[in-house]
């Protein structure tokens, strides 16, 4: 059994996750929406939130608000919804082995929402986070 153990260097999944915090990863290959999960990008492990699965087709709005195949997406981890730095056109449609993925703190989250990251593909994806395990005061499962 791999669990990969990580230590977050920005703030961009705040305020479920902040600066400093080790997590612990799963390794699986099934992410549902809502889980936070790490993958390699250029040499390094990010960590963001699954927002949109293989072939579904994904839109936001000017204030932030996102849907999925036509639906509006309930995101209780997100204290400020924003479009933020986005270049795609809406609707985009997520490749098929792939997954779209966004920070909870979306004013400054480098995500799938700008080509530079994009949809994330299955096989660089580390693992799902499940808990925290550092600091201590705040150790647990991850939602």
């Amino acid at each position: 059994l791999s669990l990969p153990i990580l230590q977050l260097s920005c703030d961009w999944m705040a305020p479920t996750l902040e600066h400093d915090d080790v997590v612990v990863l799963f390794k699986t290959k099934n992410f549902e929406r809502g889980v936070m999960i790490g993958f390699y990008h250029q040499g390094k492990i990010l960590l963001k939130r699954v927002i949109a699965l293989p072939d579904d087709e994904i839109a936001i709005d000017a204030e932030g608000n996102v849907y999925i195949n036509g639906e509006i997406l309930e995101e209780p981890y997100v204290t400020e919804k924003e479009l933020g730095d986005c270049d795609l056109e809406f609707p985009y449609k997520v490749p098929g082995t792939s997954y779209f993925v966004m920070g909870d703190r979306r004013s400054n989250s480098v995500d799938s929402r700008n080509s530079v990251l994009g949809s994330i593909p299955q096989e660089d994806i580390v693992g799902k986070v499940f808990i925290r395990a550092w600091p201590l005061s705040r150790f647990g499962f991850v939602q």
